[in-house]
């Protein structure tokens, strides 16, 4: 092999694992909106996003679990997140989309407002939750700093709990 054949090796080699390295530092998420604000989880928690289709109502289940769904022969509950956020409910529009997450074994789809982007946030611009939610109960798990805006990232795990 000729020095130069080996330079060139060893500069992309050199080049993959600062590419490594940087990704290391570097989180990647998927952004929506519920009302006026943005929220983000991670990118590997999400199973599909599909446009909204008809689902199955089941009784005696709180507000915001609008029912059930069949996905490819499983049964999901379907869960809309501004209820469960606490705010008023608002009619579909060509925007709204099914997050169906998933964390271990537990699987759920969650009505959004609209989808915005795929977000990568360097560890170092995602803080803490607020002093004033923090603990093991919040779904919050850190805030994104990302140039004008702020971003909720949400813990997938308790999105998922059942509390019904």
């Amino acid at each position: 092999m000729s020095e130069k054949l080996k330079q060139i090796i060893n500069q992309q080699s050199d080049q993959q694992n600062t590419d490594l390295t940087q990704l290391d530092d570097v989180v990647q998420l998927v952004g929506f909106v519920i009302g006026e604000e943005e929220y983000a989880i991670p990118i590997l928690s999400i199973q599909e996003i599909i446009k909204p289709f008809s689902w199955t109502r089941v009784p005696q289940v709180p507000a915001y679990v609008l029912g059930v769904f069949n996905l490819r022969g499983a049964v999901i509950p379907l869960l809309d997140l501004r209820l469960k956020f606490g705010l008023p409910s608002k009619n579909q529009s060509d925007e709204t989309r099914f997050i169906v997450m998933r964390h271990g074994d537990d699987v759920a789809g969650f009505v959004i407002d609209r989808l915005t982007m795929a977000i990568r946030l360097k560890k170092t611009d995602i803080g803490p939750a607020p002093d004033t939610v923090s603990g093991d109960d919040t779904i919050i798990d850190g805030v994104g700093k990302q140039q004008d805006k702020i971003i909720t990232i949400l813990k997938v795990n308790k999105l998922l709990e059942r509390d019904f």
